[in-house]
């Protein structure tokens, strides 16, 4: 059975650290929390976590877009479990999209991502998976992938005038389209 897990937050030291490569894809630990990590987000409302939000130093997270209440025109797709991810290539097109973090509760960014990305990573069963990513989803699998080097949206902001509250995301963000 999955365990719900405590998020860290910003300023624990451990959300800014590099996490470590998975050796062991079939280990019992590493299985336990996949599951764990998709049970997490889903009760958080996330759309994505990765391991070292939940205190868990290995290159693993979670894509799970679907819509809920802070992301409410989410596209759905089955939560995929991305193992020693990496960006093979990028379009050279950015966008900025609105982002927040389960690290940073209650903040909202505006940050550029690529639009495009082809990415490679391992499935939980240990089978090498190469997929191209576009859009919101492109943006989940480039934001959680940061969290494995130490790295947080606010740290790709381009102005603090790009931030705002998560109240006045929901109310001029959401509301508006």
């Amino acid at each position: 059975m999955a365990d719900l897990l405590p998020i860290s937050q910003l300023g624990d030291p451990i959300v800014r650290q590099k996490a470590a490569w998975v050796d062991d894809i079939h280990d019992e630990k590493i299985q336990k929390l996949i599951d764990d990590l998709i049970a997490t987000v889903a009760q958080a409302n996330g759309v994505g976590i990765a391991a070292p939000q939940v205190a868990e130093q290995k290159r693993l997270f979670i894509v799970a877009s679907r819509p809920n209440p802070r992301y409410p025109n989410a596209p759905t797709m089955e939560p995929t479990a991305m193992i020693n991810p990496r960006i093979v290539s990028h379009s050279s097109e950015i966008v900025k999209g609105w982002e927040g973090c389960l690290c940073i509760p209650g903040i909202r960014g505006l940050v550029p991502r690529y639009q495009t990305i082809e990415v490679e990573y391992y499935d939980r069963y240990g089978n090498l998976q190469k997929q191209k990513f576009h859009d919101f989803v492109a943006r989940i699998f480039q934001h959680e992938y940061d969290h494995l080097d130490g790295i947080v949206f606010i740290d790709r902001i381009e102005s603090t005038h790009h931030i705002i509250t998560e109240q006045e995301y929901q109310k001029r963000v959401i509301n508006i389209t």
